[in-house]
């Protein structure tokens, strides 16, 4: 089996409402390069890349001359064909890596007619449970804003209601610390029995991040993510909090992951089959967790249906998986693969079956999706649009005003 071709296409999927983070917001749509690989025998390869609101179609057009005429089976070589360590100090190629990957490995298990996770070892678990990634946003085609305590509280339990999440992810660092904590707590009073994460995307200080954990040591908290940026900061704040600490930011690599190891910073390793380059590497990350007794969990990273897939077969053969899964999937209206979105039952998303990755692409939604980026085009991921001329800091002093409201006067285009 030879590749014979790579295709790209840039979709802008359409969420419920612009979601606001640390450094920016995403504006209403997620922005997805999805990559079709093709081999010699007819078999076609599903990745997926996002890319911060912009398009990689590029890039991945240029990989052909790289690729053409390379086995999918040939995964190692596939490595330092795209990201040789050296060489990509100059071009970076680590997430273009990841999309061909999953494309290889989806053709792999095709063409043997094994779902991707017998190629990684074969499934323990037969869904992957999830949290309710919740976010502060802005107001959107009949969906509120979330500003406010009771607001973030009343959405959680619609969530909750709709999809059974029983852990509940705070995505902060917009707000001032002090009114995320009170949100924070106020989630952790409506929902006792529910477990808790907070993650400021590491825009707080020391300071803040030292005041923070101390702050929430009595709740019923997973863990509390990047709340300062650094393996020495996040080492300052874990010496003296009694939180495990997670990290999605500072450790995304195997060099990050030795240090780590040697001067622990990070109870918690948030393994993301884009950042690390591929599924595989993930599964390697996390046998060096194994050893060392790291926490791992699996990050998202602003999914589709395809990386979605790579995450569940990811988390289908981690024995050491303790926490539930990430995913922004529930804040989107739609997906591009057959069938639309995938459903939660209970919390959790069953592990795809079907040869491969499990999923196919749905000609009419790409169709659609494709031409609706093409409408909007990209946008700044580093960028709030209710906060013309800011941008964020590390740590982070300027914070958004939480009494007031803003209204985007957005439509969200589906």
């Amino acid at each position: 089996m030879k590749i014979v071709d790579i295709r790209a296409t840039t979709v802008a999927v359409p969420l419920e409402a612009p979601l606001r983070h640390s450094n920016g917001a995403h504006w209403g749509r997620f922005v997805r390069t999805i990559v079709e690989v093709e081999a010699d025998n007819g078999l076609v390869g599903l990745g997926e890349m996002g890319g911060g609101g912009e398009s990689a179609e590029g890039a991945f057009r240029a990989l052909v001359p790289y690729l053409k005429g390379h086995d999918p089976f040939q995964l190692e070589a596939l490595r330092f064909k795209i990201a040789n360590p050296t060489a990509s100090l100059y071009n970076n190629r680590t997430q273009l890596l990841a999309a061909i990957e999953f494309a290889c490995l989806d053709l792999v298990g095709q063409h043997l007619e094994v779902p991707v996770h017998d190629l990684l070892g074969g499934r323990i678990r037969d869904a992957v449970p999830f949290a309710s990634y919740l976010f502060f946003r802005y107001a959107a085609d009949g969906h509120p804003e979330i500003r406010t305590p009771e607001q973030l509280v009343e959405h959680t339990a619609r969530l909750k209601e709709a999809h059974g999440f029983t852990v509940h992810k705070l995505k902060g660092g917009v707000f001032p610390p002090d009114h995320e904590l009170e949100c924070y707590r106020a989630l952790a009073e409506a929902f006792p029995g529910d477990r808790l994460r907070y993650d400021p995307n590491a825009v707080l200080s020391v300071a803040e991040g030292l005041r923070f954990g101390r702050a929430i040591e009595g709740l019923n908290n997973d863990y509390l993510e990047d709340p300062v940026w650094g393996l020495e900061g996040m080492r300052t704040v874990r010496e003296q909090v009694r939180v495990p600490l997670a990290t999605n930011t500072v450790v995304v690599n195997f060099e990050q992951l030795a240090s780590n190891v040697l001067r622990r910073s990070a109870d918690v390793i948030l393994l993301d089959t884009t950042f690390w380059g591929g599924i595989r590497p993930c599964v390697k990350a996390a046998g060096v967790c194994e050893t060392f007794q790291l926490g791992v969990a699996v990050h998202s990273s602003g999914e589709l249906g395809i990386q979605l897939a790579t995450m569940l077969h990811l988390g289908a053969v981690l024995p050491n998986l303790t926490y539930s899964a990430d995913a922004h999937y529930h804040q989107l209206r739609d997906d591009v693969i057959e069938g639309g979105r995938m459903a939660y039952s209970e919390g959790a998303i069953p592990v795809p079956s079907g040869p491969g990755l499990g999923v196919r692409l749905d000609p009419d939604r790409v169709t659609r999706y494709a031409e609706l980026y093409r409408e909007l085009g990209g946008y700044p991921y580093d960028r709030d649009p209710g906060r013309p001329g800011w941008y964020a800091t590390v740590p982070n002093e300027r914070f958004a005003d939480p009494g007031v409201e803003v209204d985007l006067g957005m439509e969200i285009t589906q």
